[in-house]
C-alpha cells in the first residue's frame, strides 16, 4: 500500500475498527487510493483519515463549539471589549467540560481569537479593544472535548455597518459555501480553491495566501494545509474520512498582510483595508461531505 501502513487480508476485520470484513469496507476505497498515488495524484496516508469513532468524538467537540459561538451571536454588541468576549467563551468552553484550543497554544495567551476590520487574524482580545457602531470583527473559536479538536469562526457585523463591510462579509461568507459545493470524494482540494478564490476575485476582492484551512480532528493542526487560490484537479485528493476546515480570508484590498505586530501574532491587511473569514469544519464522506461545526 502507498503509505506502507497495514494492510489487512480481505475478510479480515478493517483497520477502521467498523467491525466489517476488510473487503465490505475499506478496501475498494484503499485500492483507489493506492491507485491514484502511483499515478502521481497527492494522497494523504489513511492514518489522517478519520474514523467512525472519531468522528462523533469530534461532533461531540462541535456541539461545544458551535454552542460557544451561539452564545457570542446572541450577547455581542457595541461597547462589549473582546477581554469580555475571551472571557465568555473561556466560562462557557470549561463549563461544558471542554479546553479552550487556543489557550496557551505555542503561547498564545488568550481562548480565543478575534479580529476587527482590518485584522486578517489572530487578534488578541484586549480591554482596550471596544467594538464599535460600524466595526465587523471575526471570532474564531477552538475546542478539545476528551482529545476531540473542533474549529469554527463567525464574522459580526457591530450595530450599523457600511454596504461596503457588509458586502465583503456576504461574500466571503458565500465563497464558504461556493467551496464546500466542491466537496465530495476524488475531487481535490484545488477544485476548493479555485471554487472559493473565483467568487472572491469575481466580487473584486482578494483571498489572502499565507493562511488557510488545515485538517483537523485529534490534532488543532494536521496535513494537509488547505490553501483557497488554486486550480481544479491539483493538490490532494478528497477521500472519505479526510477532516478539515474551510476558512478563507479575504481582504477588500490587495492580497498582501503585515506580519510585523510585536506581539508576535496579530495579522493585518498591509494596505489598511478591511478583511473577514468564516470557517467551516467537515468530514469528506462517499457521498459529498458533512458540516461538524460551523
Amino acid at each position: 500500500m502507498y503509505d506502507n501502513d497495514f494492510v489487512p487480508g480481505r475478510n479480515d476485520a478493517c483497520w477502521c475498527g467498523s467491525g466489517k470484513k476488510y473487503k465490505k469496507c475499506h478496501a475498494r476505497i484503499d485500492e483507489r487510493l493506492d491507485r491514484l498515488y502511483h499515478n502521481g495524484y497527492e494522497v494523504l496516508p489513511r492514518g489522517l483519515l478519520k474514523i467512525p469513532e472519531d468522528i462523533e468524538g469530534i461532533k461531540r467537540s462541535a456541539d461545544i463549539n458551535i454552542g460557544v459561538l451561539d452564545y457570542v451571536a446572541e450577547h455581542i454588541r457595541v461597547g462589549v471589549t473582546t477581554a469580555e468576549v475571551d472571557q465568555w467563551i473561556h466560562d462557557y468552553t470549561v463549563q461544558h467540560g471542554g479546553i479552550p484550543a487556543d489557550l496557551n497554544y505555542e503561547g498564545y495567551p488568550k481562548s480565543v481569537c478575534t479580529s476587527i476590520n482590518d485584522v486578517v487574524c489572530h487578534g488578541i482580545p484586549s480591554e482596550d479593544d471596544v467594538l464599535r457602531d460600524g466595526d465587523i470583527v471575526n471570532v474564531d473559536c477552538s475546542t478539545i472535548l476528551d482529545g476531540y479538536f473542533s474549529d469554527s469562526s463567525r464574522m459580526f457585523c457591530i450595530g450599523e455597518v457600511s454596504a461596503e463591510r457588509q458586502r465583503l462579509v456576504d461574500v466571503t461568507r458565500e465563497s464558504v459555501q461556493r467551496g464546500l459545493e466542491q466537496v465530495r470524494a476524488w475531487n481535490t482540494l484545488g477544485d476548493v480553491a479555485h471554487a472559493v478564490q473565483t467568487c472572491v476575485e469575481d466580487a473584486g476582492f482578494n483571498v489572502v495566501r499565507e493562511f488557510g484551512g488545515h485538517g483537523i480532528g485529534l490534532e488543532f493542526h494536521e496535513d494537509p494545509f488547505v490553501g483557497f487560490v488554486g486550480e481544479p484537479g491539483e493538490g490532494v485528493v478528497l477521500a472519505p474520512g479526510m477532516c478539515f476546515t474551510i476558512e478563507p480570508m479575504v481582504n477588500a484590498g490587495a492580497p498582501d498582510i503585515d506580519m510585523n505586530d510585536p506581539n508576535g501574532w496579530t495579522v493585518r491587511t498591509k494596505d489598511g483595508s478591511d478583511s473577514a473569514q468564516w470557517e467551516v469544519q467537515l468530514v469528506v464522506t462517499e457521498d459529498g461531505y458533512e458540516l461538524l461545526s460551523w
